[in-house]
C-alpha cells in the first residue's frame, strides 16, 4: 500500500466515471488510477508477510474427520476448530463436501457474468441493503470517500433463493453450490457449538437457521496499474456467524494475526472460513471476527466468492446465556437484531470492527 505520503500523477488526478472497475480497468487510456481511488495506509504501522514464513501456521481443518471419522477423530477435529476460532478466527477447509467440479463451474459462471454487457449487469444494481440482487462497485459508491477496485454481485440465496437470469445455467449451479456450502457451513457450527460447552444444536437452534440468511457475494478483483495505491477491499469484519470464502486461483486475501498482515495463498478445492461477527458476540469475544482485507494486482483478475451463513432477520443476536456468569464473564455485547445490524453497516463507515464496536458493552 502506499504511504500517505505518496503521489500520484496529473493523469491519475482526473476523476474519470465509470459504472464498473472492470469497465475502467479496460479502458485503453488507462495507465494510472483516478485520484478517487487512490487508498493510503502508513508502511510503518503494518507488517506484511506470506503464511510460509509464519511460525504459527494456519490452521488446516480435514471436513471429512468432523463428518464421516471416528468419535475420536472427530472430538479431535472439533477441539482443532477450537483452537483455530479462538487463536485465528480463520482456518483452511479441506476434504468438505463441495466437489471440484461444482467449484470449478461457479467460478466459470461468476466470470460469465461479470463479462456480461454493463448494460445488462446494470439491470441489477440494486440500492437498498436488503435488495435481494445488487451489482454494484466498490461498498458503497453513493457515499464511499475512497473507491475500492471492486466490482460485485450480492445475491440472498436463503430463506428465499433469488438468482440473477443471466448468463444462461448460472441459476442451477449457484443453488447447487449454496445449498451444499450451506449444508457445510451447519455442519462447522454444530462443532463450534460443542466447542462452547453447549448442544450441538444450539447455534442452529437459536440463532434460527432453517430461516437464516445466506448472502452470495461474487467480487472481482481486475488488474490494476497502480495497485500499491489501490484496494480492493480495505480492512473489515464480516456480518454473520462464519464466511466459506473461495477463489479463482488468484491469491489477494490478507487476514490479520498477531499484528502482521498474513497473505493467504489461493489452494485449489479449499475453503476459506472466516469466524464473522455474530459469531465473535453469541460466543461473549471467546472467538473473535477475524480483521481481512483484499489486495490487488497488476497482472490478474482476482475473483473470490463468499458464502455468509447469518441468523434470521428478526432473531436477536446476543451472548449466549449459558456462557455467562455475572462475576467472571459478564455480557460483553449488547442483543441486537441482525436486521440492524446490517442498517448500522450500511449506514457506517466500513473500515475495522467499526460496525461490532458498536455494540460493545
Amino acid at each position: 500500500m502506499a504511504s500517505t505520503t505518496a503521489k500520484v500523477s496529473q493523469e491519475s488526478k482526473k476523476n474519470i466515471s465509470f459504472t464498473s472497475v472492470k469497465s475502467l480497468a479496460e479502458s485503453p487510456e488507462l495507465t494510472s488510477i483516478p485520484s478517487s481511488y487512490t487508498f493510503t495506509t502508513n508502511p510503518d504501522d503494518e507488517i506484511v508477510v506470506d503464511f510460509d514464513d509464519v511460525n504459527d501456521p494456519i490452521p488446516i481443518i480435514d471436513y471429512s474427520l468432523l463428518v464421516t471419522a471416528t468419535p475420536s477423530q472427530r472430538a479431535k477435529t472439533i477441539h482443532d476448530i477450537n483452537k483455530a476460532c479462538e487463536h485465528w478466527g480463520f482456518f483452511m477447509l479441506i476434504n468438505h463436501s463441495i466437489s471440484k467440479s461444482l467449484m470449478e463451474k461457479m467460478v466459470d459462471q461468476v466470470f460469465a457474468f461479470f463479462n456480461l454487457k454493463e448494460e445488462e449487469k446494470q439491470e441489477y444494481a440494486g440500492k437498498d441493503v436488503m435488495d435481494p440482487l445488487r451489482y454494484g462497485t466498490s461498498f458503497n459508491a453513493s457515499v464511499d470517500k475512497v473507491l475500492f477496485w471492486r466490482d460485485f454481485l450480492r445475491i440472498l440465496v436463503h430463506p428465499e433463493f433469488h438468482s440473477p437470469d443471466k448468463p444462461v445455467g448460472f441459476r442451477d449451479t449457484s443453488a447447487e453450490y449454496c445449498k451444499r456450502s450451506r449444508k457445510v457451513g451447519r455442519e462447522l457450527l454444530k462443532g463450534i457449538s460443542e466447542n462452547l460447552g453447549l448442544e450441538p444444536d444450539y447455534i442452529d437452534r437459536t440463532m434460527n437457521l432453517d430461516s437464516g440468511l445466506q448472502i452470495l457475494t461474487a467480487n472481482l478483483y481486475p488488474p490494476c496499474p497502480q495497485p500499491e495505491f489501490a484496494m480492493g477491499m480495505p480492512p473489515h469484519s464480516d456480518h454473520g456467524l462464519l464466511n466459506l470464502l473461495m477463489q479463482n486461483g488468484v491469491s489477494g486475501l490478507q487476514v490479520f494475526h498477531n499484528n502482521k498482515w498474513i497473505n493467504v495463498s489461493s489452494t485449489p478445492n479449499c475453503l476459506l472460513v472466516l469466524v464473522s461477527d455474530h459469531l465473535e458476540v453469541l460466543s461473549n469475544g471467546k472467538y473473535k471476527s477475524v480483521l481481512h482485507r483484499a489486495v490487488v494486482s497488476n497482472k490478474a483478475t482476482r475473483m473470490s466468492l463468499a458464502t455468509v451463513i447469518g441468523p434470521s432477520l428478526d432473531t436477536v443476536v446476543e451472548p449466549a446465556s449459558e456462557l455467562l456468569d455475572n462475576q467472571t464473564n459478564p455480557p460483553a455485547y449488547f442483543g441486537i437484531k441482525q436486521r440492524d445490524f446490517m442498517e448500522l453497516q450500511r449506514s457506517n463507515q466500513f473500515y475495522g470492527k467499526s460496525v461490532l464496536n458498536k455494540v460493545k458493552i
